[in-house]
C-alpha cells in the first residue's frame, strides 16, 4: 500500500438522509473518513456506530468530548491509538472538539490524522487552531481535515498553513446544493505528497440529499516501507520466484521444450 486516501465530510447530525450520506462515502472509498457533525446526544453512539455499518467502514465506539466529530477507517489500515478532545468555548455556545487517530498502513510508519470543526466566531477558530496544532504534534507526518469556517484568509486557516500545505482541491463543498464556498479542505506535513485529484462519479441527488456540505478527499503517498515490511516483501519475493521456477521446470519435463508464456 503506497497511498492512503483521507476523506472529510460535515454530515450535518444527520439531519438529512444518512443512506444517502453513507452511499457517498462507499462511492469515495476512503481508507480514513474524518466526520463532522455527527450525532453527540440521545442514542448518538448506537446512530454513529449504525452509520459506520453502513459506510462499510469501522468506528472505535467512542467519541464522548468530541463537539460531533470523530474518525472511521477502513480495514486496510490499522489504528494505533483513536481519542477526542473537547475545547473551550464560551457559555451557552456549541460545544467543540476534535477527534485524532493514529493509523497505518501495512509496513509503514503510523500517521496522525484529525478531523476538526471550526467555530463561527473567528477569534475562537484563531484559538482552537493553536490548541489542535499543539495536540497533534504526536511526531511523524500529520494530516488535518475539517470544516474550518473560512476560508485562505482566515487566522486559523493560516495558522494550519503556516506548518502544513493545502492538499485537496479547491473546490466548493457548500452549500450542497449549490456549492459556492470551500470550508472543507485537508492539510498534510510536507512529508506526505498529494497524488493527482482523482475525480469520483457521486450521484448528485446523493450529494444533495446526503448533507448541507459535500465531502473532499485526497491521495496522499506514504513514505518508504518499514525495514521489516521491506524483508517481508524480499522473501515474499523469493517465495514467488522458487514457485515459478519449479512451476517452468515441471512444464519443461511434461511437454519436452519450454512453457509457451502466451499460453
Amino acid at each position: 500500500m503506497t497511498t492512503i486516501r483521507i476523506a472529510s465530510y460535515n454530515t450535518r447530525d444527520f439531519l438529512e438522509d444518512p443512506y444517502a450520506a453513507a452511499r457517498v462515502v462507499r462511492a469515495i472509498d476512503p481508507d480514513v473518513l474524518c466526520l463532522q457533525e455527527v450525532p453527540r446526544r440521545l442514542f448518538s453512539t448506537q446512530r454513529v456506530a449504525n452509520f459506520a455499518q453502513q459506510c462499510g467502514m469501522y468506528w472505535s465506539g467512542r467519541h464522548r468530548g468530541s463537539g460531533g466529530t470523530t474518525i472511521f477507517t477502513s480495514l486496510r489500515v490499522d489504528v494505533v491509538e483513536s481519542r477526542h478532545t473537547r475545547l473551550r468555548v464560551a457559555r451557552l455556545q456549541r460545544t467543540r472538539g476534535f477527534a485524532l487517530a493514529r493509523v497505518a498502513a501495512p509496513g509503514r510508519e503510523p500517521i496522525a490524522v484529525a478531523s476538526v470543526h471550526l467555530g463561527l466566531d473567528a477569534r475562537e477558530r484563531a484559538a482552537h487552531a493553536q490548541v489542535i496544532l499543539r495536540a497533534v504534534n504526536v511526531g511523524g507526518e500529520v494530516v488535518l481535515a475539517g470544516d474550518l469556517n473560512e476560508n485562505e484568509s482566515g487566522q486559523a486557516w493560516q495558522a494550519f498553513a503556516g506548518v502544513m500545505r493545502l492538499v485537496s482541491p479547491l473546490t466548493p463543498t457548500y452549500p450542497a446544493t449549490r456549492p459556492r464556498k470551500v470550508l472543507d479542505v485537508i492539510f498534510a506535513s510536507p512529508g506526505l505528497l498529494a497524488e493527482p485529484h482523482v475525480p469520483i462519479a457521486i450521484p448528485e441527488a446523493d450529494l444533495v440529499a446526503g448533507s448541507d456540505h459535500r465531502p473532499t478527499w485526497v491521495d496522499l503517498r506514504l513514505g518508504e516501507p518499514t525495514p521489516l515490511q521491506e524483508r517481508a516483501d524480499e522473501a515474499t519475493a523469493e517465495v514467488s520466484a522458487s514457485v515459478t521456477d519449479e512451476m517452468v521446470q515441471h512444464a519443461e519435463s511434461a511437454g519436452g521444450g519450454p512453457a509457451d508464456p502466451a499460453g
